[in-house]
């Protein structure tokens, strides 16, 4: 059987999107898959079972990028085309079954909306990413075995999303220091190339010896295998705090001006906090717009955000809360 799965070109998006492909997987084992998805995200893919092809879109103007899938599906018969970005793609090349998101449902969770498009809304597929040895070993590397690792991700793909860095550097003192749940824990900071800046001053909160630099150090992958390793996650509403959830690691989500409910990091050991004013009054309120730089996450106090991350973590077990 083969399966031509298109996906998004945003890593939060095509990492929630991953579980409808993992059921797919289940469903048809020997499944010859071909993905196509965003260039930047196009990597989370490549250890995928049974995939043949992965074709990472890169746009291009008029639509060029269309046109260049189309090229390297056309001389393909396909069994199933998975499109997940609303277009008329399957229409342009032989599929025997097609299944294509038409609408966004806004007021529901975008992986259970997902999940009704193979008949799973019951049950909806958890996202998965799939690692390979490599991913693994390096993420070895990076974080050796050692004491408890807290991964923080204090970027975002834009700034109106963002808590402030002094803020995320307080919470990791009081999560690490001699009273917290972490007590004695290293931290990893991560983000993409060209976030450095960005997350820098948290590369002080700690003494050096136990802080990990992961920010635009590795890909995608070992990104993740390098989460894996560690036993809680906190940050902005991000590629890196649903890549920490489809991992499995304990994961608080920050929440302010995009909805927690649409874009929740998915799972029984995720958590999210958000600021005191709903997405709709920071969206309404005058001199709102998501293309000013600045933060639309100042209300939310490192007390909030702390009482929730302890709330998660005894409500899961993790660290010393869970006997507090």
């Amino acid at each position: 059987m083969r399966i031509l799965f298109i996906t998004s070109n945003r890593i939060g998006d095509a990492v929630q999107s991953t579980g409808i492909l993992s059921a797919l997987i289940e469903r048809h084992p020997g499944a010859e898959i071909t993905v196509a998805a965003g260039a930047v995200c196009a990597p989370l893919f490549e250890a995928v079972p049974g995939l043949q092809r992965l074709l990472p879109m890169k746009k291009r103007k008029h639509a060029g990028h269309w046109r260049d899938l189309w090229w390297q599906c056309v001389g393909t018969r396909w069994d199933l085309v998975v499109d997940l970005r609303a277009s008329k793609f399957s229409w342009t090349v032989r599929c025997r079954r097609s299944l294509t998101v038409t609408s966004k449902l806004d007021d529901e969770p975008r992986v259970l909306e997902l999940a009704r498009l193979i008949g799973e809304e019951a049950n909806p597929p958890a996202p998965k990413i799939w690692l390979a040895v490599e991913h693994e070993r390096a993420a070895l590397e990076a974080i050796p075995d050692g004491d408890p690792v807290l991964a923080v991700g204090p970027t975002a793909n834009w700034i109106g999303k963002t808590w402030m860095l002094e803020r995320f550097v307080d919470l990791a003192r009081r999560l690490t220091g001699p009273a917290g749940p972490l007590q004695g824990a290293r931290l990893a900071v991560l983000g993409a190339p060209g976030e450095e800046a960005q997350a820098a001053a948290l590369m002080h909160a700690l003494p050096a010896n136990r802080t990990i630099d992961l920010v635009g150090k590795a890909g995608l992958l070992t990104t993740a295998a390098c989460l894996k390793r560690c036993v809680f996650f906190v940050g902005n509403d991000s590629g890196l705090m649903h890549m920490s959830a489809a991992v499995g690691v304990p994961t608080l989500g920050l929440f302010g001006p995009s909805s927690e409910r649409r874009y929740g990091p998915w799972g029984a050991h995720c958590g999210f906090v958000r600021t005191p004013e709903s997405l709709d009054e920071i969206i309404n309120q005058p001199g709102y717009h998501h293309t000013l730089p600045k933060s639309w996450m100042t209300s939310l106090q490192t007390d909030s955000v702390e009482e929730a991350a302890l709330a998660l973590m005894q409500r899961l077990n993790v660290g010393s809360a869970a006997q507090g």
